[in-house]
């Protein structure tokens, strides 16, 4: 029996110690660090909106896409299932669904839809849509909000995100900003 407790001691101590250093010490450390270098995308980048009557309230997060279907916003990425199998007829059939409903939304647009239109992210929430999925759907936002082109334009140049460093990645459009911007929430 003593010879079991001097074998599962020292295991028993480095699982507790462990869990402290892992656990504790180096999760606070960490969320310190966050808290006092980048603060915003530490408590999640949350946008706030002041309303009509003056109070505020938070309406998303930068970083995670919400779904907008009506005509007069901009339009993300779909949300759905993202384990499926490229070449599976469950997302073929999405898909499909996806380019008609585009289609019927906006039916005098004569453009190739864009490939992120049509297709779920890694994720299924990802905020942003491509540069050109955005100029895709500007003309249908100025006629369903009775506005100028250029404005919409503006309104999406506002909220595009350059590539990283100047030359990693993409441009890319933040769908809930253009859309808080064009309702004129954003100060």
């Amino acid at each position: 029996m003593n010879s079991i407790i001097k074998t599962i001691r020292p295991a028993f101590l480095s699982l507790l110690v462990f869990t402290v250093l892992g656990g504790g010490v180096y999760t606070l450390s960490i969320t310190g660090l966050a808290q006092v270098f980048f603060p915003n995308e530490a408590n999640g980048s949350l946008v706030e909106v002041t309303l009509e009557d003056g109070t505020q309230q938070v309406v998303g997060s930068e970083f995670i896409a919400q779904e907008f279907t009506s005509p007069e916003y901009l339009i993300g990425r779909p949300m759905w299932e993202t384990n499926l199998s490229p070449d599976s007829a469950e997302l073929s059939e999405l898909r499909q669904e996806r380019i008609e409903w585009l289609t019927t939304m906006d039916p005098q647009n004569e453009q190739e839809i864009p490939a992120d239109l049509v297709s779920g992210s890694g994720s299924g929430v990802d905020p942003h849509i491509s540069t050109a999925a955005a100029s895709f759907q500007i003309e249908r936002i100025a006629a369903e909000r009775n506005i100028d082109q250029a404005e919409v334009e503006e309104i999406i140049d506002r909220h595009t995100t350059s590539r990283f460093l100047g030359f990693w990645g993409e441009p890319g459009v933040n769908v809930l900003m253009v859309n808080l911007d064009l309702d004129g929430l954003l100060d």
